[in-house]
């Protein structure tokens, strides 16, 4: 994949708010043609006035990702007004923020429709175009909960399984086929977005993403790079991610504990929960709500970890031309003086 630019057609799913708001920017700000779907129409006007003020070109497709019927007519829809579609971005995504006790069948068979099917349904649609052409790259948006489920987010972290196993399915089925078609993941950490002010929940006080928080801006610069950088199968995106991954692979169990005695108290603000409170799970909610939550106080706007991600091979030369010159500082000088005799 070449750099995103003018040529570039890309669909975002759930591009109306959080992160997928923030790509929407970043890619309009690259001058590429964006196909913006989700559910909520204020926020997709707003976000297509972003993209086109950036210099970008903006198509608006309300569409519930749920509806795998409505996902492929939004997909001819964008070739027909954009062109091929080079980069596709499953990002779309609801949730409920409650024990598992505390939650319904109807809302777990929801969320895994819109959070996992969604995603299904949009690779698939991606990959009906991109197959045909031999080129293309479906980027992922993904979590450090595909690797590690935590307390109060069974539906979330559950849909977040799936995807990767799904993902991790069609790589290999890609690369059997000898197929130029990519398919990459970004796993995200906690992000101030304006999730935690829609997500339907049983908790008493404001929900909250676990600390340390990191901008929706952080992500998107994730996203895009994945895209002209499809050969790597994961990204990783804040330092909790890998740590978060790596401990629940090494002691699970004392992770579980820790996680038991932590995550309650650290997934709820000292808010309270307002009474007339309404959730985004059934229907979007009315007005743009832009990309950014309510904890840009916390939130940092970069990703140290994921700078020096994204500059391994540059980290590695320049360790090995350290390594190099100091092996030639430490050689002992030939001695002068003695020449053999003949």
């Amino acid at each position: 994949m070449s750099t995103i630019g003018r040529e570039t057609t890309v669909v975002v799913t759930g591009a109306s708010s959080g992160v997928g708001r923030a790509t929407a920017r970043l890619l309009g700000q690259r001058g590429a043609s964006v196909a913006l779907l989700a559910r909520g129409l204020d926020g997709l006007h707003a976000a297509a006035e972003e993209i086109e003020a950036a210099g970008g070109r903006a198509l608006v497709l309300p569409t519930d990702v749920s509806d795998a019927d409505a996902v492929e007519r939004a997909a001819s829809r964008a070739e027909e007004q954009l062109g091929p579609i080079d980069v596709w971005v499953n990002n779309a995504m609801v949730a409920v923020l409650a024990p598992v006790k505390e939650t319904d069948a109807a809302e777990f068979r929801r969320v895994t429709e819109v959070t996992y099917l969604g995603y299904v349904h949009g690779t698939l649609a991606a990959l009906k175009r991109m197959s045909e052409r031999d080129r293309g790259v479906i980027v992922q948006v993904g979590s450090a909960l595909s690797h590690r489920s935590i307390p109060l987010q069974a539906t979330y972290c559950a849909a977040k399984h799936a995807i990767k196993g799904f993902t991790e399915a069609l790589r290999c089925e890609l690369i059997h086929d000898g197929s130029n078609v990519k398919v990459t993941m970004v796993q995200l950490p906690g992000l101030n977005t304006p999730q935690f002010d829609q997500v339907k929940t049983t908790l008493r006080r404001h929900p909250m993403p676990v600390p340390p928080v990191y901008q929706p801006e952080v992500a998107a610069r994730a996203v895009v790079w994945t895209a002209e950088n499809p050969h790597r199968r994961e990204v990783y995106v804040g330092a909790p991610t890998p740590a978060v991954i790596w401990a629940g692979r090494l002691v699970p169990g004392l992770v579980d504990r820790y996680l038991a005695r932590t995550n309650y108290e650290g997934q709820q603000s000292d808010a309270p929960i307002a009474p007339d409170r309404r959730s985004y799970l059934w229907e979007p909610l009315p007005g743009d709500r832009g990309a950014h939550g309510d904890f840009g106080d916390i939130a940092r706007d970069r990703s140290l970890q994921f700078e020096l991600a994204t500059r391994r091979r540059q980290l590695l030369v320049g360790a090995a031309a350290a390594g190099l010159w100091g092996a030639l500082r430490r050689r002992p000088a030939s001695r002068g003086g003695h020449r053999r005799s003949t």
